[in-house]
């Protein structure tokens, strides 16, 4: 008999032994920061509450407390809340110990909810997107990112002799995936974006481009998908009537 991923277990000792929160460099720092980004240009001016779902660097509370909106970090792992509080110590940010899956929030609590990178890690997409849409208040919005179209490589674990996918990457999503994970009747409309060309990033461009405002470089980014249409993330807005 197969047996079952104890995820809650791996992702606790994963954040033991690995730092979400270590300072990125190079074309890492200027992938994510544009990432980042993108997602701000999705969220409106009058927004007072967000739910960030993986509490990674604490960017989403960082940037968005020093607007007065309340931010919550949410993570499985009590060691990753604790230091995402440390950079982010006021009282406008909380944090949330749980299971994206079984969340301990009401329906309805939150303006904006965003999991960026999270998607393409967690066992069942379909249930993560529900859960994570009943939170979102009517007129609010769910927000995802994730690798676009990417190609799942695995390695032989030394360990189990099994194989274990590289980066912990499970699921490859396009936009047609995606769109049809949210089967709320609450959902008015989903919008998409493709951005992140990975010859731009191939050609190590971003020793240049990092020095750009973000709409300068959305537009040689888009430019640069319009001639060799290769990007690297979508990211994916499902709106709530």
């Amino acid at each position: 008999m197969t047996q079952k991923f104890d995820y809650v277990n791996h992702y606790k000792i994963d954040a033991e032994e690995f730092d979400y929160f270590e300072e990125r460099t190079g074309a890492t720092e200027h992938d994510e920061r544009r990432v980042h980004e993108y997602i701000i240009t999705k969220i409106e001016e009058n927004v007072k509450s967000i739910l960030d779902v993986g509490a990674g660097s604490a960017w989403v509370a960082d940037y968005f407390v020093k607007n007065s909106v309340k931010v919550t970090s949410l993570d499985l792992s009590k060691i990753n809340v604790t230091k995402a509080k440390e950079i982010v110590p006021v009282n406008l940010h909380t944090q949330i110990v749980a299971d994206s899956f079984k969340l301990p929030i009401k329906n309805n609590s939150y303006d904006i909810v965003i999991a960026s990178e999270i998607i393409e890690h967690v066992i069942s997409p379909k249930d993560f997107v529900n859960e994570l849409f009943i939170v979102v208040k009517p007129g609010g919005k769910l927000i995802i990112t994730t690798p676009y179209k990417e190609k799942l490589r695995y390695y032989l674990c030394i360990h189990c002799n099994k194989k274990t996918p590289v980066h912990a990457h499970i699921h490859s999503f396009d936009e047609n995936k995606l769109i049809s994970l949210c089967d709320s009747q609450g959902l008015s409309d989903v919008i998409w974006n493709t951005f992140g060309n990975k010859l731009l990033i191939f050609l190590r461009t971003y020793v240049l481009l990092k020095y750009l405002p973000f709409n300068l470089w959305k537009a040689i980014d888009t430019f640069s998908n319009l001639i060799k249409n290769i990007p690297v993330h979508i990211i994916v807005e499902f709106n709530k009537k």
